[in-house]
């Protein structure tokens, strides 16, 4: 199933998206809930509780898409230089601090966060900050968990990965490498585009699965997760192990060679620009600059 959060005539909503995207079929929930987007409808899951049964179909294009959960309980688990390729490309950059610590390839995975205030629509604009000139894009695929837990082995991770969604990890390099620690460059205002929805785990296998960036129209990114360094599995293992996770939590699982900053000279945002990430299986945000 996809599950999308909207808003029509000013007021929010979570439906269920049809099979072809042209309609969705509303969930009646209390007010305070629809305001959360997907997520109570996940933690009802996770407490072995039917969702409630949709309404009538309405058009798809009659409603704004907002980012499937709008404002996540806390903070986003992000994961660096996830893909072979692009931890060769970021080491090379001069803004990788991790680099200094042994080697392109790192031998456990590189966590950081982004707030949960960063996060906006599938089709909002990102806002270039007057603090930066050095915004970057990250296509990435992310995990939204479904059952909690604390010390989940690898393998049983799968069965706590209620589905996936899509971001862009948009990034402030100047700012990522000035402050060394990676939360301020990641976190400013509109630096986290998500959605268009959330697709449940079977029907969309995060462990092979296409994962394509293009800015007007230009292909700068285009790997599958068959390429990750850590796959979800371990991901999911390694946070697990010290922190416990929650129904709805987010973990985006890196980017694949082609960022900006892999270009010489760099291929930074600018404002008028387009990006558009289409992730396989889930579908496509695109988000203008400005």
């Amino acid at each position: 199933m996809r599950i999308a959060a909207y808003r029509r005539a000013g007021n929010p909503g979570v439906g269920l998206v049809s099979a072809d995207g042209k309609s969705v079929q509303p969930f009646d929930l209390p007010a305070a809930e629809l305001a959360l987007g997907a997520l109570p409808l996940i933690e009802r899951a996770a407490r072995g509780e039917a969702l409630p049964t949709p309404g009538a179909a309405i058009p798809l294009e009659s409603v704004q898409l907002t980012a499937p959960i709008p404002r996540p309980r806390r903070n986003i688990f992000c994961v660096g230089k996830n893909y072979h390729a692009h931890a060769k490309e970021f080491a090379g950059s001069g803004f990788d601090s991790s680099a200094m610590s042994g080697g392109d390839i790192p031998a456990h995975p590189i966590v950081f966060s982004k707030v949960p205030e960063c996060v906006v629509g599938p089709f909002d604009a990102i806002q270039m900050p007057a603090a930066s000139e050095a915004i970057d894009y990250e296509a990435e695929l992310a995990v939204v968990i479904g059952k909690g837990g604390k010390g989940i082995p690898k393998a049983d991770a799968l069965k706590h990965v209620w589905g996936y969604t899509i971001v862009n990890d948009v990034t402030a390099r100047d700012w990522q490498g000035r402050h060394s620690q990676w939360l301020l460059g990641k976190s400013f205002d509109t630096f986290c585009p998500m959605g268009p929805w959330i697709v449940s785990a079977d029907e969309c296998d995060g462990t092979d699965t296409g994962v394509r960036l293009w800015v007007n129209g230009e292909k700068r990114q285009d790997a599958t997760t068959k390429d990750f360094i850590f796959d979800i599995p371990t991901l999911v293992e390694t946070i697990s192990a010290g922190i416990t996770l929650y129904p709805g939590d987010i973990i985006a699982t890196g980017t694949p060679v082609g960022v900006g900053i892999g270009f010489k000279p760099p291929k930074y945002l600018k404002a008028g620009d387009v990006v558009r990430i289409e992730i396989d299986g889930i579908g496509v945000i695109e988000n203008p600059v400005r």
